[in-house]
């Protein structure tokens, strides 16, 4: 009899399996909305928002159209009729010791930062607190139904329960054999047990069900597809603010750009024939290294080549010939002397003494070395130079370029006339102040060349590398500006900012946007005058799910 027990009890906690093309994983949880109860005011200078807390209430001042918070200011708290100091505790927040019970109660606030005065109403409404559902004293245990079932088994007919035991073998068999959920054949044994049943479910019934997580101010973006982010979360993210206002901005031409050195402070060092480099004193200059105007930085040694010394041996053949010839000249004129003049003498002495010369100097090979110097003050910006490496005519050996000194070419498809500043934007650096040098005449295929000059510091940039250049245009359109990082993309790519509706809510508007400078986008449609649009943070805002 006890080993039917088991059976029966693995039968009644088989798990449910589920159908084939179904999950019956877990559902997955809703948006956290119960937040604490809180209060919000705003006026033209100042935002607060009070939230309920143990004994106390937290206040969050920031500036309303920055959302800088204020750290600085003086924060007195009237509630119920009492007048409190409240205590900074944080960038912005501030701690007032009022225990706000259940109920409504009207709340004012006297803000002074600085040369700011503000009062601001506010009514912080405190729910009750949810009552706990008393726990019932008929519980009973598990062991007690269990051990009551092995009395009720214990006593029933061992042929009935052996039958009964057959019937839900042999049905539990058949149902794994036609792939149906095995615990269809425990269907008899909730009958045989239904006296059990009643107190089972009163057992589980008394079990009490696991306490909620209580419920916390996290960001969070809700079923409308804004986003609720509470005022300690927009100081960690340093959420910033500002308010649009539309006007007419001049339009802007994008141009593909490339760094150069400038020409009037820069120079390549190439050698003018054939021969082999050699060190200066000191060495190679090195890449980057600051060289001066005429500095030596290498000499080239000339070397000959397999036709030149056949030359120089068919010179040095003819030169001997030639030295005989005059030698044999000279001597036969002095021994005539007094017959021949002595002038014809002198020359042909003179004549063997010119080819001397120039024999030896064929023989020693010397020829004179060509010094390279530095043609302009600057930096090594290339250069490979090795002793010993054969250079040829016309080949560059150093190129120097002036760090402080550099240009922008850019190419134009567009017909509209430029203003002259512009902003150059390389990839991944910070942008850079351009003015106009000139633009081209002759059209290179269907671009127009335009020069231009890199103004103030550039940290970064180097003569060959790509940029794209936002040029002033001469013509004008009308929109709001705002910082480039405002703009983020939505999940189908299009353009949205944030909007900043309330003090701890924000709402994202579709926008369609133009290049306005280096720094700012020009808003054409999607959001109006007036509007409190986040200028930064808003990468991070979009993150939040």
């Amino acid at each position: 009899m006890r080993l039917l027990l088991p059976i029966l009890l693995a039968l009644l906690v088989t798990p449910a399996a589920a159908h084939e093309g179904h999950d019956h994983g877990e559902a997955p949880p809703p948006v956290n909305v119960n937040v604490a109860p809180r209060a919000e005011a705003v006026s033209n200078l100042f935002e607060a928002v009070a939230v309920a807390a143990a004994g106390a209430v937290d206040i969050h001042l920031d500036r309303r159209e920055t959302n800088e918070p204020v750290s600085d200011a003086s924060v007195e708290l009237e509630a119920d009729g009492q007048l409190l100091l409240a205590e900074a505790v944080a960038d912005g927040s501030y701690r007032v010791p009022f225990a706000a019970g259940p109920g409504s109660h009207d709340l004012v606030l006297t803000v002074i930062a600085g040369s700011d005065v503000d009062v601001l109403a506010l009514t912080l409404s405190v729910p009750e607190p949810p009552v706990a559902a008393p726990a019932s004293s008929a519980a009973i245990s598990p062991a007690s139904i269990l051990g009551d079932l092995q009395k009720r088994l214990e006593a029933a007919d061992p042929l009935l329960l052996l039958g009964v035991a057959t019937g839900f073998l042999g049905g539990f068999v058949a149902a794994l054999l036609i792939r149906r959920r095995p615990t269809a054949a425990a269907a008899l044994a909730l009958l045989l047990l239904a006296p059990n049943l009643g107190r089972a479910e009163v057992a589980l019934a008394a079990i009490p069900a696991p306490a909620q997580a209580t419920a916390r101010d996290v960001a969070q973006r809700l079923p409308d597809g804004s986003l609720f982010v509470p005022k300690p979360t927009q100081r960690l993210l340093a959420i910033r603010t500002a308010v649009t206002e539309a006007g007419r901005h001049s339009g802007t031409v994008e141009l593909a750009g490339r760094v150069v050195p400038d020409p009037n402070a820069s120079g390549y060092v190439q050698a003018s024939l054939e021969g082999r480099l050699f060190p200066p004193e000191g060495g190679f200059p090195q890449l980057g290294q600051r060289v001066e105007r005429g500095q030596l930085l290498a000499t080239v040694e000339p070397t000959l080549g397999a036709a030149d010394a056949v030359d120089i041996e068919q010179q040095r053949r003819a030169l001997d010939q030639d030295i005989a010839l005059a030698r044999q000249k000279l001597d036969r004129l002095r021994r005539l002397v007094g017959a021949v003049p002595e002038a014809q003498v002198a020359d042909a002495d003179l004549e063997l003494k010119g080819l001397l010369e120039r024999r030896a100097g064929l023989e020693s090979g010397d020829l004179a070395s060509e010094p390279l110097l530095a043609p302009a003050s600057g930096v090594i910006a290339a250069g490979r130079a090795v002793a010993g490496q054969i250079a040829t005519p016309g080949s560059t050996i150093f190129q120097i370029a002036d760090p402080k000194a550099l240009w922008v070419e850019a190419l134009s498809f567009s017909s509209e006339p430029l203003a002259g500043p512009a902003t150059g934007l390389p990839a991944g650096g910070s942008p850079v102040a351009l003015s106009l040098l000139g633009i081209g005449l002759a059209e290179l295929g269907q671009a127009t060349p335009v020069q231009f000059r890199v103004t103030g510091s550039a940290p970064g940039l180097r003569a060959g590398q790509l940029l794209t250049v936002l040029a002033e245009a001469e013509s004008t359109r009308e929109g709001l500006a705002l910082p480039r990082e405002a703009v983020v993309r939505a999940g189908n790519g299009q353009a949205l900012v944030y909007e900043h509706t309330t003090a701890e809510r924000f709402e994202p508007r579709e926008v369609r946007v133009a290049p306005l400078d280096g720094a700012r986008v020009l808003v054409l449609a999607g959001i109006g005058d007036g509007a409190r649009v986040v200028t930064q943070g808003a990468e991070l805002l979009n993150q939040i799910r």
